[in-house]
């Protein structure tokens, strides 16, 4: 039997940073499957300085060509102010909001000791705010209507650590945490809210993947976003690693612990192997703050 394409007709996505690389493709991927897609695209350069309106306009001018419905959009997701004229500008060209990919971002690398305040200030205001001046109007609307779906982008930099990230790192480990708490807030609203961490082949990694540039490109990553953004999504608050056709959950566990017989510093050196231990006692994954709770009330109450 065959199961039914995953269209988006009468959906209508916003898509920030979409001018080029992964925002672009998934623009294309989901208009080609029917959604009306709001171009948003400061036009600036890898840094995130200067402004153009001609990004936008030509992936714009991409999906109309093939028969698609869009309409560009310059302003930064870096301000409140910004956040709110994206949504509102979806709404005034299309009269409502589904999705919201929050993919916009810029690069200031530099080792953690050299990282001037101004490099700090602008990438956690693009990656880590933009994500929520975007989403904050966009997910009242969504509750209001009963339905939507959020994707953000974060970053096995976030995850994982990079060395010459701390910015961007730290951005990206924000969003996963974000993510778990829209996922949690709009789960009896029907909104699920998910994350990827991808990894593909754009100006943003050019001089980096080396030979698997080529199996990473930015059209592997954004049949997932289709499906984080469709409303046959049937999970929330998940965060995946995305690249070139493999697509792995990232999780957050923790190990199952000491209650430790006396409480103090000398007592946590003492028990450090049994604490950090990890195997065949298997981890526990907590999905929200109460269950952490409730692991650490079951574990006091058993000691």
């Amino acid at each position: 039997m065959t199961m039914p394409e995953m269209r988006f007709d009468g959906r209508v996505c916003i898509i920030t940073g979409a001018g080029g690389g992964l925002g672009r493709s998934h623009a294309l991927e989901l208009a080609r499957r029917g959604a009306k897609v709001l171009v948003n695209d400061l036009g600036g350069a890898l840094d995130g300085s200067g402004a153009s309106t001609s990004a936008a306009q030509l992936v714009v001018e991409e999906i109309t060509s093939l028969g698609g419905q869009a309409a560009p959009n310059h302003d930064s997701v870096a301000t409140p102010a910004g956040g709110a004229a994206i949504v509102q500008a979806a709404l005034s060209a299309f009269g409502r909001v589904d999705v919201v990919v929050n993919n916009a971002g810029i690069l200031r690398d530099k080792a953690f000791h050299k990282m001037d305040p101004t490099a700090i200030d602008d990438v956690v205001d693009v990656h880590l705010k933009g994500a929520l001046y975007v989403s904050q109007p966009a997910f009242r609307l969504m509750r209001e209507q009963g339905y939507g779906r959020i994707i953000n982008t974060s970053s096995a930099s976030g995850l994982f650590g990079n060395f010459g990230q701390a910015n961007y790192g730290a951005a990206k480990a924000g969003l996963a945490g974000l993510t778990r708490v829209l996922a949690l807030e709009g789960a009896g609203h029907g909104i699920t809210v998910n994350a990827i961490a991808p990894i593909a082949s754009t100006r943003m990694t050019a001089d980096l993947l080396g030979e698997l540039a080529t199996r990473v490109s930015p059209e592997s990553v954004s049949p997932m976003v289709a499906y984080l953004a469709h409303e046959d999504c049937s999970v929330n608050g998940n965060v995946y690693s995305v690249a070139g056709g493999r697509i792995a959950r990232i999780v957050v566990v923790e190990t199952h612990g000491v209650v430790l017989p006396e409480n103090s510093a000398e007592a946590v050196r003492d028990h450090l192997a049994l604490i950090d231990r990890s195997g065949a006692e298997g981890y526990h994954e907590p999905t929200s703050l109460d269950a952490e709770t409730m692991i650490i009330a079951k574990a006091l109450a058993n000691d």
